[in-house]
């Protein structure tokens, strides 16, 4: 592939709602061309962006593809994202990198929940959008319908600068307000405008012309002189409306048939703007933050936004060129870890593919293999002029799931095939539970969590169990109790002996607390270690139902020893019993977690919402209403929330979210503590037989 100055080049995302027609819009942009000889199918797993085993198998998009188009003396990186909720954090990833979005609806369907959110992101990211009614070619395809679904949502006005040449099997092409001619298929010919559209293409226009004459005073002012303007001068004030996100352009296609994408190219260069025009990226130095020219004699500044493992490329790094130039074998300075890497050689990914380029310019985006260090969100530069690039904000992944080894084999990789799953995506992550002594993978759904474990299984080798995590409970005492144990063990020779007496009290402002209140030399204080030691081992371990214990003040008052047969190791023994016999005295309970929730739905949702956080031991703390939403902050046990994701989805159509973090602990109610117990000291129980 040749090389592209800066100007030259446009970074756009595709994002929406998951079958809205991404991934076929692209192959129809690669075919008409010429860059491929044939359009792929999804049902096949033929197309270039779906190449992954999962994708082909689940046909959807799973990750975000780079699907670099050549036009016009241009070229196009388009990122086709997936549109299920559960991978948002690759639309993210991708938007993080991008001048401008391609919002796609479909025309039968209109606006679908995933299109809501990629919307939303826009917003967020301040990115420039055009909106592309697809499928025209369906039946009950509505254009009209389609874009009032769109109205309602958006706080950005639209304006159509094609129609639709129309709808369903009669779809034949678009009509383009800017040049006002008709192009039938894939738009390379211009003819004039049936005379049937020719009323509404005049109506259209006439409103187009009033928004490209809001992007420049200038043109304003002659508009309103002479109440028209020249084609050149309408995509001028296009541009600056769109860049300012003042309007969203609305156009159409149908995919499939490749109808009307030549003309969606020429928008995508005409309109949208280069990483020249886009707007201006703010990086962290040294004396401070810099605003960074995408000029190819600047400083150099890199961003990683993806990373994936391939069993036989390796590792393929993805990342953004802000500022500078780089060529293959180039040495870089990654500022986050602190390390030198050297780029071997430098690629431009289409798919699965890759094109060697010699020299990389500023904006353009591309892959390099086998970086050791490197991950997802690093920022590379000059070791001389250090930068850090900021990192997007992602959602915290609230749906858990326990993991456990299939093999003694895999127990040895889990712990880096997790780390490094993590490092590929920004929305998992995993810790170690104390508490219950499970591995616990964190993600956005349980098709996420589902993917990410085929992944571990296809690309690491590592085979893994998958169940429910335990809720975190803890053990703690309600009243003040005392009690003694004395070991004694005789086998010939010498013998172990040791006698403790110790109290337990209730402890609230820490979890553990320890006195030696021993008076006369009863015992000996050198084996306070010993004992202490041994009551710590049974607080991990927990006594009434395999949970740690906390929040309990312990005091040794009393004991015995023999001059010959006492050892530290008795002591230790005599230490655990008493405690374990003092704990059960001391009216010992559960104690659960207690979660602060904020969850945010459309307000027709609302009453569904109320009524199931009610069978959910649910307390309400408060309720407010912003942009047509309703937020519920509530408190509500972690054990009631393992799987709300999934509910909350099933119930709000996917349009619902939440956020949770913890807050406090509480006494589990006896009727829901005891089943706790049985049922965790009968997995102690066969554990033991085992």
């Amino acid at each position: 592939m040749k090389e592209y100055s800066t100007d030259k080049i446009r970074n756009v995302v595709l994002a929406s709602h998951s079958g809205a027609g991404k991934t076929i819009l692209c192959e129809a942009f690669l075919h008409a061309t010429s860059a491929t000889t044939r359009m792929g199918r999804i049902e096949d797993g033929t197309t270039v962006s779906d190449f992954d085993e999962e994708e082909i198998r689940r046909t959807i998009s799973l990750s975000t593809s780079v699907i670099p188009v050549e036009y016009r003396d241009n070229k196009i990186n388009f990122l086709d994202t997936p549109g299920y909720t559960d991978f948002i954090g690759e639309v993210i990833s991708a938007m993080r990198v991008v001048d401008s979005v391609i919002l796609m609806v479909d025309a039968v369907n209109g606006l679908e929940v995933g299109t809501e959110i990629a919307m939303d992101y826009c917003s967020k990211f301040n990115l420039p959008r055009v909106l592309v009614v697809n499928k025209m070619d369906r039946d009950n395809a509505n254009f009209q319908k389609a874009l009032k679904s769109v109205e309602d949502f958006s706080d950005v006005r639209l304006i159509p600068i094609q129609l639709p040449w129309g709808e369903k099997h009669d779809f034949k092409g678009v009509i383009d307000l800017i040049t006002m001619k008709a192009y039938k298929a894939q738009g390379k010919t211009a003819e004039e405008i049936p005379a049937e559209f020719k009323d509404a293409a005049e109506e259209a226009r006439m409103k187009l012309v009033e928004a490209a004459a809001e992007g420049d005073d200038t043109l304003l002012e002659k508009y309103l002189d002479s109440g028209s303007l020249t084609e050149d001068e309408v995509v001028r004030g296009l541009r600056e409306v769109v860049k300012s996100c003042g309007f969203i352009p609305v156009l159409v296609s149908a995919g499939s048939f490749e109808t009307g994408v030549l003309k969606l190219l020429d928008a995508v260069i005409d309109i949208l703007p280069s990483p020249a025009e886009g707007k201006k990226t703010i990086a962290h130095g040294k004396d401070g933050d810099e605003t960074l020219e995408p000029k190819d004699n600047a400083p150099l500044a890199i961003y990683v936004w993806k990373t994936t493992a391939d069993p036989f490329v390796g590792k393929q790094t993805f990342f953004r060129l802000y500022s500078g130039t780089i060529s293959p074998d180039a040495r870089v300075w990654n500022q986050t870890k602190g390390i030198e890497e050297r780029l071997g050689s430098v690629n431009i990914p289409r798919g699965k593919e890759t094109m060697s380029v010699k020299v990389l310019h500023a904006g353009d985006i591309c892959v390099v293999p086998k970086l050791t260090e490197t991950s997802t969100s690093n920022t590379l530069c000059d070791k001389n002029h250090p930068l850090t690039l900021p990192i997007p904000e992602y959602p915290k992944s609230l749906f858990q799931v326990a993991l456990f080894p299939k093999t003694q084999a895999d127990s040895t990789k889990i712990t880096s095939t997790l780390t490094r799953l993590c490092e590929e995506d920004m929305t998992l992550s995993w810790h170690n539970e104390p508490s219950t002594l499970q591995t616990i993978l964190q993600g956005m759904g349980d098709q996420h969590i589902d993917v990410a474990i085929r992944r571990a299984e296809a690309k690491f080798q590592v085979g893994v169990i998958v169940h429910e995590p335990k809720v975190p409970y803890q053990e703690t005492i309600t009243k003040t109790a005392s009690a003694m144990y004395r070991h004694k063990k005789q086998t010939g020779g010498s013998g172990q002996f040791g006698e403790v007496h110790l109290k337990v009290l209730p402890l609230t402002d820490k979890d553990f607390d320890f006195t030696w209140d021993v008076f006369g030399g009863a015992i000996s204080q050198s084996y306070s270690s010993s004992i202490q030691k041994g009551i710590l081992a049974v607080m991990k371990e927990g006594v009434i139902a395999g949970y740690p214990v906390s929040g309990v003040h312990v005091s040794v008052f009393d004991g015995k020893e023999h001059p010959v047969d006492s050892k530290p190791v008795a002591f230790e023994i005599a230490g655990r019993e008493a405690f374990k016999l003092a704990v059960r005295d001391a009216a010992p309970v559960l104690r659960e977690p207690i979660m602060l929730v904020r969850i945010t739905v459309p307000e027709s949702a609302m009453g569904d919402i109320m009524g199931d956080l009610n069978t959910r031991r649910a307390r309400i703390q408060g309720m407010e209403t912003l942009k047509g939403h309703s937020v519920v902050t509530t408190m509500v046990p972690l054990a009631e929330m393992l799987r709300y994701t999934t509910t909350l989805r099933s119930m709000t159509g996917g349009r619902g979210v939440f956020e949770m973090e913890f807050d406090h602990t509480e006494v589990v109610p006896a009727h829901i503590a005891q089943p706790v117990i049985d049922a965790r000291t009968k997995e102690l129980e066969n554990k033991k037989e085992e």
